[in-house]
């Protein structure tokens, strides 16, 4: 990838004096941090992972707009290069089966409940792209089952389960990813190469958006008339959620919407925002203290015939702070899209990351302008994408090493969100403690994880 200078800054190179006067024992030392690999690269091997050589079989747990679109369609189309096979496919709805069945064709086999698909010893991973209160569970029944597993975000619909997702991880060895594509794309990790290089000095601050603006409601998407109880299996997808809530068409498809399901922008935009920010930093940490503010006052779903009105907020903004000192702002909304950009700050110097990972720019504050000249990377590749993703987790799973968006960055992640909600929901700040995984308040006072039912909407 080429290096030049920024366009705009002085173009000024570094002072011949520095240059003269650099010792070869700095020069050394510049080097070793240089070469200190990317996030997740140097993370311990699993075990028991598929031949480097040998067809990796896949099924697919949940297919519905996003396990289709985002991981049927996308694997099929790279099945030969990646060297997979599409077993089998499970939904609780039998239309969603039938038709992602005959779109991947061959012999693939329908199930209507996850447990039968996870019985088939010759599937070697699976993609699980349910609803988010489905996640912990299907994750956790797959590892045990001996299978790797990609999980859409976020890693789990509460706290707690994601520390147990974590511990299960560890103790089967499996090569798990989580569905934040950013996580592959170029550019944050050629920003976590220059943190680790030391290129900004101590971080300080970053931020990241993720903005959208729907007049008609975020997530208001169309209801089909053929979903209906004697084809949909409510109970089995009600999971941890309250069993005995009648069958209900717009929290099925409208999922999103409803805090039983889901933390609306915390579990469905923010992670594409956190994860990637905390991977750049190069040694994600777990938050120290997280606050979150959400509003709603706009009520788009008033302009969709028939829809409720969501729980969740229409626009966010979290804080969290981490033990080094780094603080994380991230924004996400539905109801404007304006979207100021990705930054990383440092003391001597700050990074500019493109939308997709697609460039970076290091620019340098004043006071350091003699010591770090500024730099720009364009046509970073590859860019945010879900074939990208995938294929970083099949060959994680070959090479017996963590993929781009692993377990020890998802759970740090998955602890800030989980706090963010908390925080949004209780109104208070959230104080986290990695060794005990108590949460409290800033007063000392223990709260206990949100959780299934501990909330009238949980």
């Amino acid at each position: 990838m080429e290096k030049n200078e920024m366009p705009g800054s002085s173009g000024v190179p570094r002072r011949e004096f520095i240059k003269k006067t650099a010792t070869a024992a700095a020069a050394v030392a510049a080097a070793s941090l240089i070469k200190t690999p990317v996030y997740g690269q140097s993370q311990p091997p699993s075990a028991g992972v598929t031949g480097a050589n040998n067809k990796i079989v896949v099924g697919f747990i949940g297919v519905g707009a996003q396990g289709f679109n985002a991981h049927v369609r996308q694997i099929k189309t790279h099945a030969s290069d990646n060297n997979v096979a599409l077993a089998a496919v499970c939904d609780v709805w039998t239309k969603r089966v039938n038709e992602v069945k005959q779109f991947i064709g061959g012999d693939c086999q329908g199930f209507d409940n996850y447990h039968k698909l996870l019985d088939r010893k010759d599937i070697d991973a699976v993609v699980i792209a349910t609803h988010d209160p489905m996640h912990a569970r299907a994750t956790l029944d797959s590892l045990n089952a001996g299978k790797h597993v990609y999980v859409e975000k976020p890693l789990t619909r509460y706290l707690g389960e994601a520390f147990e997702v974590h511990d299960i991880v560890k103790k089967t060895g499996k090569i798990l990813q989580v569905g934040s594509q950013g996580c592959s794309a170029a550019g944050w990790h050629k920003a976590a190469e220059l943190i680790q290089a030391g290129k900004i000095g101590p971080l300080i601050w970053g931020q990241g958006y993720y903005c959208r603006n729907d007049p008609k409601g975020e997530w208001n998407i169309p209801i089909d008339s053929d979903a209906k109880p004697d084809t949909i299996d409510w109970k089995q997808w009600l999971g941890s959620v309250k069993k005995d809530a009648p069958f209900n068409p717009e929290h099925y498809f409208r999922w999103r919407k409803f805090y039983p399901y889901c933390a609306g922008l915390l579990g469905d935009l923010i992670p594409h925002r956190l994860n990637p920010l905390m991977l750049a930093t190069g040694k994600p940490e777990f938050p120290s203290r997280v606050i979150c503010l959400g509003t709603k006052n706009v009520h788009p779903d008033k302009n969709t015939d028939g829809a409720s009105e969501r729980d969740v907020p229409e626009h966010l903004e979290l804080i969290a702070e981490f033990p080094s000192g780094l603080s994380l702002v991230v924004a996400a909304g539905v109801v404007n899209a304006k979207s100021p950009g990705f930054a990383i700050y440092g003391h001597k110097a700050s990074l500019e990351i493109g939308n997709s990972g697609e460039r970076v720019m290091l620019m340098p504050e004043k006071p350091f302008a003699d010591e770090i000249d500024p730099e720009r990377f364009e046509g970073l590749t590859p860019i945010e994408d879900f074939a990208v993703h995938e294929k970083n987790w099949f060959d994680s799973i070959r090479a017996n090493q963590q993929p781009n968006a692993n377990i020890d960055l998802a759970i740090r992640a998955q602890t800030v969100i989980s706090l963010a909600e908390m925080s949004e929901r209780l109104k208070v700040a959230c104080l986290f403690d990695e060794k005990t995984r108590k949460v409290t308040t800033d007063g000392g006072r223990e709260i206990q994880p949100i959780t299934y039912g501990t909330l009238p909407l949980s």
